[in-house]
């Protein structure tokens, strides 16, 4: 046999061997089993709540955060407003609300999660001044207004917000809130009133509790008691159709003696 012959018959021989390993290597890879997919990273929980719960529900987040969670979105405002871009579409999965009756009117139109709502804590409502002009006040007897001279007195929007409703329920009760309507100044919530009397643009306030104790400008003058208005209730619920396996964890750790310690931390009333 001539050198071109072998050279020939020992490449179609080496062509042919390559051929098997590709075909054999195809095989394998195509009766392996696939690799198991990276798992998906958890997307954060987005939950509405009320302007008030500001320090203790940050807390709440970031200790969650350090079990390895996804640490949630948190967005804050009063409670209607927050309820009515719930109602737009906004994809909160979870309301924590100051204001039952939004959350009566959400569950009536749906857009609560059927078993998750649950009364989670309690507040009571206070008389606050700017510390740089500090003073105690008897509310039984109304000569407490003459601390306000000439000044306003600042409140969320009682035709609004939950924290304004029950001021002047409490207010009514005193028989003061005719006097006082035309020098009430009205914020868009509770923080913004608290900020009022920090900057001591108004000599007094009614606010939270819990929000007189998360600031060093301001001090407490009288608290209200609680006879005086409707009980204040938060309303913790998921939202339908927005809910994820995060946002219940969530859920389940705000519930459970760990997350309400945040609150209590804070002077909430746990309920």
């Amino acid at each position: 046999m001539s050198d071109i012959h072998r050279r020939s018959r020992s490449g179609r021989t080496l062509r042919i061997g390559l051929a098997a390993v590709l075909a054999l290597a195809i095989a394998l890879v195509t009766l392996a089993p696939p690799l198991p997919a990276a798992p998906e990273r958890a997307r954060p929980a987005l939950v509405f709540a009320a302007a008030s719960l500001q320090e203790a529900l940050n807390s709440a987040a970031d200790a969650y955060a350090r079990s390895g969670h996804p640490r949630p979105r948190l967005a804050f405002a009063g409670s209607p407003a927050l309820a009515r871009q719930i109602e737009r579409g906004a994809p909160a999965a979870l309301f924590l609300s100051a204001d039952e009756d939004w959350v009566d009117h959400l569950e009536r139109s749906g857009f609560i999660a059927p078993g998750t709502r649950q009364d989670f804590l309690s507040n009571r409502l206070v008389l606050i001044a700017p510390a740089s002009r500090p003073f105690r006040a008897d509310l039984a007897k109304p000569d407490w207004l003459a601390r306000l001279g000439d000044g306003r007195l600042a409140m969320a929007d009682p035709e609004a917000v939950p924290a304004g409703r029950y001021g002047k329920a409490a207010l009514e009760a005193l028989g003061l809130w005719q006097r006082l309507a035309p020098r009430i100044a009205r914020a868009e919530n509770v923080r913004a009133a608290l900020v009022y009397v920090e900057r001591a643009e108004t000599n007094a306030g009614i606010v939270y509790a819990t929000d007189a104790a998360a600031s060093a400008k301001v001090v407490v003058a009288a608290t209200f008691p609680g006879h005086l208005h409707p009980p204040i209730r938060y309303v913790l619920a998921g939202i339908r159709g927005q809910e994820t396996a995060e946002s219940r964890a969530f859920r389940a750790f705000l519930l459970s003696e760990a997350g309400k310690a945040h609150f209590r931390k804070h002077g909430f009333e746990v309920r």
